[in-house]
């Protein structure tokens, strides 16, 4: 069973819309709530690198023990 990767779409879909919203804010003058802003990106961008990195593990540790159960 592969595993979804529904939480690392999630925190990429929050991140690029962390980023709008700090566009936003500086352009409107708003820079203290801009870096608020930019720190929620990098946070959801972390975040999201986090899920994909573990669902790779899970499918390389899923293959091994599926390699090991067929010796």
């Amino acid at each position: 069973m592969a595993p979804k990767p529904r939480l690392s779409l999630f925190a990429l879909a929050v991140c690029g819309l962390a980023l709008v919203a700090a566009v936003v804010s500086f352009a409107r003058g708003s820079w203290p709530v801009g870096i608020v802003w930019i720190l929620m990106a990098g946070l959801a961008s972390n975040m999201a690198w986090y899920y994909v990195r573990r669902a790779r593990l899970e499918q390389a540790v899923a293959r091994a023990n599926d390699g090991l159960s067929r010796e």
